[in-house]
């Protein structure tokens, strides 16, 4: 389902297990390289990135685990649903992300799939993974934060 928000995205999918799972360091937006019948796949709003993950290959880099499924109306030229995808960003955001993966051990992560004035874009984060521990913190402030609201509702 595509979503649209005011600052004219045309959300397509959106990451949410993601920010339970990690901390994020920065955000950047990636071009991507796509098939026609990817696109149209896109446009239909049917894509998933929760498993998702980005990784460098020879100063480029890719996208893991995106699940776009195939186009039904496509010829006998359709796509692979599960294939690699090539990230489009300058050459210095691929320097400072390679940089930042192999010295910090942080990973990339795609947290947004969107149309940006009619481009696929990607938005992946530098994120880094949460412990056990830091999960079950969230967990315990979600409910608290549920729970305070329940009783101030009750309560006026």
């Amino acid at each position: 389902m595509i979503q649209k928000t005011k600052s004219g995205l045309k959300i397509i999918s959106n990451n949410r297990k993601a920010r339970f799972n990690y901390f994020f360091k920065e955000f950047y937006e990636a071009g991507i390289v796509l098939y026609g019948s990817e696109v149209k796949s896109l446009r239909s709003g049917k894509a998933n990135i929760s498993e998702a993950y980005a990784f460098d290959n020879k100063g480029e880099i890719y996208l893991v685990n995106s699940h776009i499924p195939s186009y039904k109306e496509s010829s006998y030229n359709d796509h692979l649903p599960n294939r690699n995808r090539k990230l489009l960003l300058n050459k210095k955001e691929i320097d400072k992300l390679i940089g930042r993966i192999n010295r910090d051990g942080l990973t990339l992560i795609p947290t947004k799939l969107y149309f940006k004035k009619g481009k696929a874009k990607v938005e992946i984060a530098v994120a880094k993974g949460k412990k056990q521990y830091d999960k079950r913190h969230v967990k315990k402030k979600r409910d608290w934060n549920r729970e305070k609201a329940r009783f101030f509702r009750k309560s006026s």
